[in-house]
């Protein structure tokens, strides 16, 4: 049995502007990759790549030869792939890896601001680059933290001062992320979040189970206004465009991706859920992902010094 195994690394200090422009992050050094792939058996682990757009992605690769992919910017997952070699994530073919907008895919991040609002939408969180801060071998299983703090981009939009970590552990068939957000000011703040994931599938096969009874906030018929209601199915289908929230959601959720492979969404302390799939309005891709998301629909409200905390899971069955 192999014993934990810390790996320590220099951290890339790349930092927002306060024009909302993001700069382009900087290239990764030798000496970076070499110090965060030091460990004693690099079969499986954690390194650091360019990725895309020179962007610095972190690769996870697991004793049982499951693999992950997270970039930086956004801290966004963008491949996830159990020890079948299957990637279950799925990334538009219109992603953009510039540094200037969200990468379009994967599991990014919605906060402070989950949809429209006073600020852009779903927030900033999506585009600023975040620090690795830890990373680990845990008998086999790469666990990374990445980490995001205010600066002046973020204070532009949300004036507040916090803290955001972001835990990512690859199993041999499963993945698990938590997400935790302090308070660091000396006034308290509100906000909301949601981790808008993208799995791939083939939409006229996709079904999910484990909705019925929720209560519903639905843009269709109408985006502008979202209907109230409730849902009475068992099994949720994507004959057409599709974008609900489902408020007092279930903590287990179950995804067949209609291309052979049932996905099992299990969570604590995230309450909502969102389905989402655009259909024609995104007519190069829509037949090819799902939107399955864990979110926090109602505002929390943190004092200073206070956290929230909530954890996915997301399992290959």
């Amino acid at each position: 049995m192999m014993a934990s195994l810390s790996v320590g690394f220099p951290v890339i200090p790349v930092r927002t502007s306060s024009n909302h422009t993001v700069p382009r992050c900087r290239r990764l050094t030798g000496n970076v990759i070499a110090s965060v792939n030091h460990k004693k058996d690099t079969s499986f682990g954690v390194k650091v790549v360019e990725g895309h757009g020179s962007l610095p992605k972190v690769c996870l690769s697991s004793a049982n030869g499951s693999e992950a992919e997270i970039y930086l910017f956004g801290a966004c997952i963008t491949s996830w792939k159990p020890e079948n070699g299957k990637d279950l994530l799925f990334v538009r073919p219109d992603a953009v890896f510039n540094g200037q907008k969200p990468i379009s895919g994967g599991i990014p991040h919605c906060f402070p601001q989950f949809g429209p609002g006073p600020m852009q939408q779903h927030g900033f969180a999506r585009n600023m680059e975040w620090s690795l801060v830890d990373s680990q071998n845990n008998e086999g299983k790469p666990v990374v933290t990445l980490e995001l703090k205010d600066d002046p981009y973020s204070r532009s939009m949300w004036d507040f001062s916090f803290q955001a970590l972001y835990k990512v552990t690859l199993h041999a068939r499963s993945l698990s992320t938590t997400l935790s957000i302090t308070n660091t000011d000396k006034k308290p703040f509100s906000f909301t979040t949601a981790l808008h994931t993208y799995f791939s599938a083939s939409i006229s096969g996709v079904k999910v189970k484990g909705l019925k009874g929720c209560k519903t906030l639905n843009k269709d018929p109408d985006p502008a206004n979202r209907l109230e209601s409730k849902e009475e199915r068992d099994v949720v289908t994507f004959p057409g465009f599709v974008d609900c929230i489902y408020l007092g959601a279930t903590d287990e959720l179950q995804l067949e991706n209609g291309l052979g492979d049932t996905i099992t969404i299990r969570n604590t302390n995230w309450p909502d859920a969102v389905l989402w799939n655009p259909h024609t309005q995104m007519e190069f891709s829509y037949r090819d992902f799902v939107g399955v998301e864990n979110a926090q629909i109602d505002r929390v409200l943190l004092k200073p010094d206070q956290s929230w905390v909530a954890d996915q899971h997301i399992w290959a069955n």
